[in-house]
């Protein structure tokens, strides 16, 4: 009973000093002129699925949910950030060669088909995140028209 006691009141020593680790925060205010809204024409519809359900991980701009001021979550979700930005930043997409524009686009198609994006874990805190196969599809008509006008030279 007191080897348990010493424990119970290390781990609460551990998530009280865990409270003080410095939080990066991930928000602007303003659209970035790399902007993928400032590159190719998103229409508004699709503008606002792609903010409910990528831009908290994917853009320079995190909604935070209520329980990010607590760590150890608030170190699980920067680097779900850090994570989602490397791999694709909607924030910095003009910033991207048009090759790289062109295989991210058919990367997003390929999550969206397969419901690897978003991810299961964040749709379970993210209840509107949640895509219908409506949703899905008016987003991947946009993806299929943008590749095309890459393609094409026409962007």
């Amino acid at each position: 009973m007191r080897a348990l006691k010493k424990i119970a009141w290390g781990l609460l020593i551990v998530l009280v000093l865990l409270q003080f680790i410095p939080r990066s925060v991930n928000k602007s205010e303003k659209t970035t002129p790399a902007d993928i809204a400032n590159n190719y024409q998103v229409p508004v519809q699709v503008q606002l699925l792609l903010k409910k359900a990528c831009y908290d991980c994917h853009s320079n701009n995190t909604r935070y949910p209520w329980y990010a001021d607590l760590q150890p979550f608030r170190l699980l979700l920067d680097q779900h950030v850090r994570d989602g930005k490397e791999e694709l930043n909607f924030s910095e997409y003009g910033s991207y060669s048009k090759k790289r524009q062109f295989n991210k686009l058919r990367s997003i198609g390929e999550s969206l088909e397969k419901g690897t994006m978003p991810l299961k874990s964040y749709r379970i805190m993210h209840a509107d995140a949640r895509l219908t196969e409506a949703e899905k599809a008016v987003v991947l008509k946009w993806v299929e028209d943008t590749r095309r006008l890459i393609k094409e030279g026409k962007e």
